[in-house]
């Protein structure tokens, strides 16, 4: 998979529906080639054995993420964070409540190491974002709470997050942006249950 293919080839293919077996969808006729095309097409006349038909969706799926991130990215640093203090910030402000998770809640809810989340929690309490505060459950363990300024940045960032992620779907329409999600957590899911390794 190529996360960084050629540059776009101009012109279009016409025609729709699906192409001949192991091509892959035919495109659209208005929709332009674009730069993993040259990448899939170039494989397909020098392998015409290969059924590159994942290739291609999954060189997608690595631009998009490229991309889509690089556009989160310039939302949070207008708040002076980065996407692991954001995921810290919003994951006390969802919680609810008092906004506060033990360092343990929040490592399992992100997926993220104790090291690595004792990081994050040391920048976030340099920046007075959040603080760290005994656990009433457990005298001895804190817990981590947001502060009134981490709450008053987390629900700046996040709504401007949330726009613009509305943005970045804006090409697709509500119909297909639901067909869309509906696939992913088809696929997500078969990734979960280790479908994805069986032959």
């Amino acid at each position: 998979m190529n996360a960084t293919p050629d540059m776009p080839r101009p012109g279009r293919n016409e025609g729709a529906g699906t192409g001949p077996a192991g091509t892959g969808p035919a495109r659209n006729e208005g929709d332009g080639a674009d730069e993993v095309d040259r990448i899939v097409d170039q494989w397909r006349r020098e392998r015409p054995d290969l059924d590159v038909r994942a290739m291609g969706t999954l060189s997608r799926f690595a631009r998009l993420w490229l991309l889509g991130s690089r556009a989160v990215e310039d939302v949070l640093a207008r708040y002076g964070l980065r996407q692991g203090e954001f995921d810290v910030l919003a994951a006390l402000r969802r919680s609810g409540g008092p906004c506060a998770l033990s360092p343990s809640a929040l490592s399992d809810t992100l997926m993220l190491s104790r090291a690595g989340m004792t990081n994050r929690i040391d920048r976030l309490a340099a920046a007075g974002l959040v603080r760290r505060e005994p656990d009433p459950a457990d005298r001895r363990s804190f817990r981590v709470a947001l502060t009134g300024a981490g709450r008053d940045t987390i629900d700046a960032a996040v709504t401007e997050h949330t726009a613009n992620e509305s943005r970045l779907l804006a090409p697709l329409s509500r119909s297909e942006q639901d067909t869309l999600d509906l696939l992913l957590r088809r696929l997500l899911a078969s990734f979960a249950t280790g479908g994805h390794r069986r032959t």
